[in-house]
């Protein structure tokens, strides 16, 4: 008898110009998949809909409205979801692991995201060195490359000394550090200049960086979110694209620069190693403890003796195959779910 179609529901409703274009190939690349309905997600369809197979996102992302009511009412929304998928004995709840840790929010919501991931049947990791606890099923799906997303925008050629940095601002992406080493990196190289893209997530981080800025010499800011054009003329001016992260592990900024043909400068630890061997470790350059200026100098001057046309190997993060590699991640969750059904079914059996 062959298998059923599931019917699959996103945490994510469909795409728009802002959305993480990792949700939007993968939005993509499902709604090709033959062997699975593709449901992208609402309220009403997620709490009382059919579905066999639930596959969150960032499940913080749901607790979270623009006004304090707004996000009441999506904490109690996402809390009555977690309790449906608790309550059903038939839906299959997956996660991709996107990041390690949870993530730094109040107690209540805390509980809940450690609800959500205890309902989790089926993890999905989408690098090598994510690491599953004991019990845990999963399997790996690569973070596919931003190539074919980026492909319509016009490349820049590379600009002499051009160092660049872009995504969201956020207090551990240590852009103050980066500032920092550039201060020192360009007391040495007079050449270098510093490009800085991306929205901070607070009045206060980008006051610091403005200040910090405007004591250095040429060094441009948008402190806004990047359109895909910007990003990518941002991207390919820059010889070196610097990411001071305190904490890296996936990094759709990584995979993006790379996709663009450009170095990236990182901090060292297992996933960027690994990394780094898939894809060459010229393209992938690491520096240990925090950021300095001769670590930068060293990484531009290793990164502008690149050919200009030169490319990473990206061969491992082809998306034509990411929609039947999810199908199959649903049918195994599927499938665990229904034995645990089949063996409560025998226990209340007299």
């Amino acid at each position: 008898m062959p298998d059923r179609r599931l019917r699959v529901m996103q945490s994510f409703g469909v795409p728009r110009s802002t959305t993480n274009p990792y949700i939007t190939m993968l939005d993509e690349a499902l709604a090709a998949e033959p062997s699975i309905d593709h449901l992208r997600f609402s309220w009403g369809a997620a709490l009382r809909g059919r579905y066999d197979v639930f596959h969150w996102h960032w499940p913080e992302g749901k607790l979270h409205g623009s006004t304090w009511w707004k996000s009441t009412g999506k904490f109690v929304l996402t809390a009555l979801l977690s309790v449906r998928h608790r309550l059903s004995r038939r839906i299959a709840v997956v996660r991709t692991v996107h990041n390690i840790a949870l993530p730094e929010v109040n107690a209540a919501r805390r509980r809940l995201l450690v609800s959500i991931d205890r309902q989790t049947a089926f993890r999905i990791i989408i690098n090598a060195t994510t690491p599953l606890s004991a019990g845990q099923r999963g399997t790996l799906i690569p973070h596919g490359h931003y190539r074919d997303w980026y492909a319509p925008q016009r490349h820049q050629p590379r600009i002499a000394g051009r160092l660049g940095t872009f995504g969201g601002i956020r207090r551990y992406k240590s852009v103050d550090v980066l500032l920092q080493a550039y201060a020192q990196a360009s007391l040495e190289e007079r050449t270098l200049s510093l490009r800085i893209g991306g929205k901070p997530t607070t009045p206060a981080i980008a006051d610091d960086v403005r200040r910090r800025a405007g004591a250095l010499r040429n060094v441009e800011l948008t402190l806004a979110f990047l359109s895909d054009a910007e990003l990518v003329e941002l991207a390919t001016q820059s010889e070196l694209v610097v990411l001071a992260y305190r904490f890296m592990h996936n990094s759709g900024s990584v995979l993006a620069a790379l996709s663009l043909g450009r170095p990236v400068l990182v901090p060292r630890n297992v996933a960027n190693e690994t990394l780094a061997a898939e894809v060459g470790d010229e393209w992938v350059l690491m520096y240990d403890g925090e950021l300095d200026g001769r670590t930068l100098v060293e990484a531009w001057r290793a990164a502008s003796a690149l050919p200009s046309d030169a490319m990473p190997d990206l061969s491992r993060r082809e998306w034509a195959d990411a929609g039947a590699a999810h199908a199959a991640a649903y049918r195994e969750a599927s499938d665990i779910v229904d034995a645990r059904a089949r063996r409560y079914r025998r226990r209340r059996t007299p």
